[in-house]
């Protein structure tokens, strides 16, 4: 890759040098929350066809389509922080099926309201802040669950990454048929589905995380001690803020997540829809699944020592999702520019995943994922819900160019702050 030093390119040459070969990935149990993961993200890349097909086909706008995708972020960074609290309190596993079983039951309710042709705002969004909820009980515990079940973190990331991504170059196809064929309504009972699935999985998992002896909460032995969860959130803040490679990237992240994907996502669907078609706007989310896919692919392959650096320099390509938009291009040409922009987004997610599972001690490690996925959204809410404002104001291709000019900044500013940098991958030898 482009940039990387002469150490760099030594690990990249031996890709499994560093592995670790205990629990392997290629394992009942990872298989199973592999499936799960990838269940939901099928369903979940479904969800903004059918929100702004369904959405628009009875009367509303972009600005509505962004209100109804910025509920449940918001909902879900609100309550995050708990999340992360309950993950260290209680049994990771049930309480991630229980939060998959409260997401059925809210896109279940979705459908019955596109069904029945009356479809109101406010009730959407509404259903959509508890199923962002219940979103907030369940990410946490995916953490810690990961180095639980496998020892090669990076790989198990980088498989996730790519079974999610061929969800997610289904979803959209299968979403954008299914709005153009039959009621929006057919695509949420496929999601509620999705849930299903995973939470079927999630409880055939033999595997029982053990509480970690030295966490905040859990004596020698596993018993619990009484501590409130204002300790429990100052205890994970403390963690959070004392590695500053990880607060900055989430100050950074904040500006991306206002000036870029707030507003690129409903403006990207809205657009494209509106121009081409809820089928065009099938294809083109399909061609940013593939090029995840292939993000995923490179991140099984190659390690490099300074995971941060070669992932900010891969994002670099996500300047193309927003501008390519925002240019008017053509389908095809849309299309290449978003396997490019997918690709780089989904290798620096597992740089990222796996710096956050392999650098934080196990003992507050959902406590300070909690923390980075409160930080890293907190702002996305904002910027979704200006998104309409914005494109009336400044027009909705100004606003995407815009947003791809930010991500290149963004992409700069990272690399510019040393500790993000110079951070060496936890299983890298002290000499190399």
């Amino acid at each position: 890759m482009p940039g990387c030093s002469a150490d760099d390119a030594v690990r990249d040459q031996s890709p499994d040098a560093d592995a670790p070969a205990g629990r392997p990935v290629r394992s009942r149990d990872f298989a199973l929350f592999l499936t799960a993961r990838a269940a939901a993200r099928l369903g979940e890349t479904m969800l903004p066809v059918a929100l702004a097909a369904g959405l628009l086909h009875v009367g509303y706008d972009a600005g509505a389509v962004g209100l109804a995708m910025a509920a449940p972020l918001a909902s879900f960074v609100a309550l995050i922080l708990f999340g992360g609290v309950f993950a260290d309190r209680v049994d990771t596993r049930r309480l991630m099926i229980a939060a998959d079983l409260a997401r059925v039951a809210t896109q279940a309710l979705t459908a019955a309201l596109f069904f029945s042709g009356h479809v109101v705002l406010w009730q959407v969004c509404a259903i959509g802040a508890v199923s962002g909820a219940a979103t907030a009980v369940f990410q946490p515990g995916v953490a810690s669950t990961i180095p639980a079940l496998v020892d090669d973190v990076q790989k198990a990331n980088g498989a996730i990454r790519v079974a999610e991504s061929v969800m997610a170059l289904a979803g959209p196809a299968l979403a954008g048929v299914g709005v153009a064929f039959a009621p929006a309504g057919g695509v949420f009972v496929l999601h509620a589905g999705t849930y299903l699935l995973s939470a079927v999985c999630l409880l055939l998992i033999r595997h029982r995380p053990q509480a970690p002896e030295d966490g905040r909460g859990r004596a020698p032995g596993g018993k619990q001690r009484p501590t409130s969860v204002l300790r429990d959130l100052q205890e994970g803040w403390q963690e959070f803020t004392a590695r500053t490679w990880l607060w900055s990237v989430i100050v950074i992240w904040c500006v991306l997540t206002l000036t870029v994907w707030g507003p690129a996502v409903p403006l990207v669907a809205a657009s494209v829809v509106d121009e081409h078609g809820p089928r065009s706007f099938g294809l083109i989310s399909s061609a940013l699944g593939a090029g995840t896919i292939l993000g995923g692919l490179l991140a099984l392959r190659l390690r490099p020592l300074r995971m941060l650096r070669a992932g900010a320099l891969a994002f670099a390509g996500f300047a193309l999702y927003p501008a390519s938009v925002g240019a008017h291009l053509p389908v095809p040409a849309i299309a290449l520019c978003m396997a490019v922009a997918g690709a780089g987004m989904s290798f620096w997610g597992v740089m990222w995943s796996t710096s956050i599972q392999t650098q934080v001690p196990t003992a507050v490690l959902n406590r300070v994922s909690a923390y980075d996925l409160a930080g890293s959204l907190v702002m996305l809410p904002v910027g979704q819900a200006l998104a309409g404002p914005a494109s009336s104001l400044f027009g909705t291709g100004r606003v995407l160019l815009g947003s791809g000019v930010m991500t290149l900044a963004v992409s700069g500013a990272l690399l510019a702050v040393p500790a993000v940098r110079r951070l060496r991958r936890a299983d890298a030898p002290e000499d190399r």
